[in-house]
C-alpha cells in the first residue's frame, strides 16, 4: 500500500512474515591440503592477485550492486602492462581497461583477476577483450559468488582456447590462500548478498578505555582523534546506506552546541559517494529542527517507522523531501531484508547501544570497526556501544574472528567479523548434471535477464552498460541493441504508443 504524499517520495508500507531463522554462514570451500606447497611457490600470481584485490577495492561504494572488479595484464616476463578498475556504473569493465592500457603488450601475457568476470546472455565484453586482445592465460582469484554467472567466464575462456587457473583449484599454496582471502574480503558485501540474501553490515563507533560511547550528559564531543574519526568516516563512502536510530537524533540535536554536532550522515568527503541516510524510529517522536531533514543538496533520507506512528509527522517528513517506510513491526532484520530487494550491498550502523544490540540479536551484523581512545570518563549512566544481548555468562560472549588491530596515533582501531565470510551460495547442480542425476526431475530454469530502473538485481547487466547486448526474440531470432537501456524502453514505448493509439481511436470514434 502506497500513500503519495509527494510524488516521487511516497511513504511505503511493507507487511512482511516473520523472519526465518538465521542460518549458520558456510566455511569457504575446502582445500587439499596434500597439494599445498610452500609459501613460496606461486608467488607472482599470489602477487598480481592481490593487487588485483587492491585496485578493486578502489571502487568500493561506487558501484553498487555491481561487484568490485580489478584486473592486472603482465608479460610473459612478469613486468605490468596495465591494470583497471570499475569505477562506476556505465563504465568500461576492468577488463577492458586494463587491455587497452597494455596495448599490444597483451600479445601472449597473463590476465589476473580478483573476481571471475561477468558472462552471461547479452554481456561477453570482458571475456571477448581477453580472446582479441591475444590474452593467453586468465588466472582468477574467486568464481563469481552469483549462480547465473559462476563459471560461466571460466568456461567461455576455455572453449576459445585461453589457459585458465582459479585460486585454490588449480593453484594451491600458503601464499595462493593468502591472496584469495584478499579476494573474498573485498567482496564481501557481494558474497554475503549471494549466501544470506542481507546486505552487509558494519556496525562502527568509538568509544573511551572504560567502554562509554558518550559522558552522562550525552556529550561526545569527541572520543577519539582526529585522523580515526577520518578513518570511520571513510566507511560512510564504502556503505550504500548509513542507519542511525531515533535516540541519536534526538540527543545530538538536544545538545544545542555547534551545528557540527547535529547529525548529517554524509560520506564528508568531497566528490565522494553520497550513501542514504536512514533514521529508525518506532514512535516518531523525533524534532521537526534537524539537519538530517535536510534533503535540498541532494543527499537522501529516509525514516523508517511503525505502521500508523504519527501521520502529521509522517507528512510533515514527505513535504521536507525525506522518504517515509513503514513496517507492521520495525526490526533490523525486515529492514535488511527491504534494503536487500532494492538492491544495496553494504550497510553502515551508526547507532546507539540499544539499536545496535538489536542489530546484532537479529544476526544481520557482520563486521565490526571500534576506535578505542585512551580515555576514562565513567559514569554509572553512561551509554555503552552496545546494549542488553541478553548474556548472563562470559562463555556466551560474541568472539570476532579475523581480528585486525592498527594504532592511529593515540587511538587504537580494532576490527573483526561477527560471522565469516563464505566463498560462494551454494552450488545449484546444472541442468544437464540434474537429468544424468534423475531424468524424472524437471528443473527450473530461472530467469536470468533482467532489466531494472534504480538498481540491478543480478550484479551484472545495467542500463548504463555502454556496450551492445545480443538478445533472442521469441522466435529465437539473434537482434543487436546499442545498450540496455535501448532493449529494456522498446516494451515501455510500445505500450506508451498502443495506449496513445487507443485514446485517439476513441476521441475519434
Amino acid at each position: 500500500m502506497i500513500f503519495s504524499l509527494v510524488p516521487s517520495l511516497p511513504i511505503i508500507c511493507l507487511s512482511r512474515p516473520a523472519a526465518a531463522a538465521t542460518a549458520a554462514v558456510s566455511a569457504p570451500t575446502n582445500v587439499n591440503t596434500a597439494a599445498v606447497t610452500t609459501s613460496t611457490s606461486h608467488s607472482l600470481e599470489a602477487t598480481f592477485i592481490q593487487r588485483a584485490a587492491e585496485i578493486a577495492d578502489k571502487s568500493a561504494g561506487l558501484t553498487a550492486p555491481h561487484p568490485n572488479h580489478g584486473c592486472i595484464v603482465a608479460t610473459p616476463s612478469g613486468a605490468l602492462a596495465g591494470q583497471g578498475f570499475l569505477f562506476g556504473q556505465g563504465t568500461k569493465s576492468a577488463e577492458v581497461q586494463a587491455v587497452e592500457a597494455a596495448g599490444e603488450l597483451c600479445r601472449g601475457a597473463t590476465a589476473f583477476l580478483n573476481l571471475e568476470s561477468n558472462e552471461c546472455p547479452g554481456d561477453d565484453v570482458a571475456v571477448s577483450a581477453f580472446v582479441q586482445a591475444g590474452i593467453k592465460r586468465v588466472v582468477v582469484g574467486i568464481r563469481h559468488p552469483l549462480q547465473h554467472l559462476r563459471g560461466n567466464a571460466v568456461r567461455a575462456l576455455r572453449s576459445q582456447g585461453v589457459e585458465v587457473d582459479v585460486l585454490g583449484e588449480d593453484l594451491q599454496s600458503i601464499a595462493i590462500e593468502e591472496a584469495r582471502k584478499a579476494c573474498l574480503l573485498v567482496n564481501a558485501p557481494l558474497i554475503c548478498k549471494a549466501a544470506s540474501q542481507l546486505p552487509f553490515s558494519v556496525l562502527k563507533y568509538a568509544m573511551t578505555l572504560d567502554g562509554k560511547i558518550a559522558a552522562t550528559t550525552g556529550d561526545a564531543t569527541w572520543i577519539s582523534g582526529v585522523t580515526a574519526r577520518h578513518r570511520l568516516s571513510e566507511l560512510r563512502g564504502r556503505s550504500d546506506a548509513i542507519i542511525v536510530g531515533g535516540n541519536t537524533i534526538r540527543s545530538d540535536t538536544n545538545l544545542e552546541l555547534s551545528s557540527a554536532l547535529d547529525p548529517r550522515l554524509t560520506a564528508r568527503q568531497s566528490g565522494g559517494h553520497t550513501p542514504l541516510r536512514v533514521v529508525m524510529s518506532r514512535t516518531l517522536n523525533l524534532p521537526e529542527e534537524a539537519k538530517v531533514w535536510d534533503t535540498t543538496s541532494g543527499i537522501p533520507t529516509m525514516v523508517v517507522t511503525q505502521r500508523g506512528a504519527r501521520r502529521s509527522f509522517q507528512k510533515f517528513l514527505a513535504s521536507k523531501g525525506v522518504e517515509v517506510v513503514e513496517f507492521d513491526i520495525v526490526n533490523p532484520r525486515d529492514l535488511m531484508e527491504y534494503f536487500h530487494d532494492r538492491g544495496y550491498l553494504s550497510v553502515l550502523w551508526e547507532c546507539g547501544g540499544t539499536l545496535a544490540a538489536s542489530a546484532i540479536a537479529c544476526g544481520i551484523v557482520h563486521k565490526v570497526c571500534a576506535v578505542v581512545a585512551p580515555k576514562i570518563i565513567g559514569g554509572r549512566n553512561a551509554p555503552s556501544p552496545v546494549g542488553e544481548l541478553g548474556m548472563i555468562e562470559m562463555s556466551q560472549a560474541l568472539k570476532l574472528i579475523d581480528v585486525h588491530y592498527e594504532k592511529v596515533e593515540e587511538d587504537m582501531l580494532i576490527s573483526g567479523y561477527l560471522q565469516p565470510i563464505s566463498d560462494v551460495a551454494p552450488v545449484i547442480p546444472s541442468r544437464d548434471a540434474t537429468l544424468a542425476a534423475d531424468p524424472a526431475v524437471a528443473p527450473c530454469e530461472p530467469n536470468i535477464i533482467s532489466f531494472y530502473n534504480s538498481w540491478d538485481h543480478y550484479g551484472s547487466l545495467s542500463n548504463f552498460s555502454p556496450h551492445s547486448v545480443h538478445m533472442a526474440d521469441e522466435n529465437g531470432d539473434i537482434s543487436t541493441w546499442m545498450t540496455v537501456e535501448h532493449y529494456y524502453q522498446v516494451p515501455v514505448l510500445a505500450c506508451i504508443v498502443l495506449l496513445t493509439f487507443f485514446f485517439l481511436f476513441s476521441m475519434i470514434y
